[in-house]
């Protein structure tokens, strides 16, 4: 844990810590609570790596390396033979 804390810092991870942060003292300050509990939740992405602040929210990895993203189903997808049915 203290690893995924102390590594991979990047800028989106920043600015979701400190924007978290802002919302929970901006809310706590004018007691808006489900303002805390939000800033909270970004607070915490940007600290410990998870969801859209470890940069992986939307996109797949994707490998340069043939050998990593051969799979069997698709080996076998291209032995297929097909007959016509009339």
């Amino acid at each position: 844990m203290i690893d995924r804390i102390l590594t991979g810092w990047n800028v989106r991870r920043f600015i979701y810590l400190f924007l978290g942060l802002y919302l929970v003292v901006q809310s706590y300050g004018a007691q808006e609570w489900f303002g805390v509990i939000i800033g909270t939740y970004f607070a915490s992405m940007g600290l410990f790596s998870f969801g859209c602040a470890s940069g992986h929210c939307a996109t797949g990895f994707v490998s340069n390396d043939k050998s990593l993203n051969k799979t069997p189903a698709t080996d076998s997808l291209n032995d297929i033979d097909f007959e016509e049915v009339k």
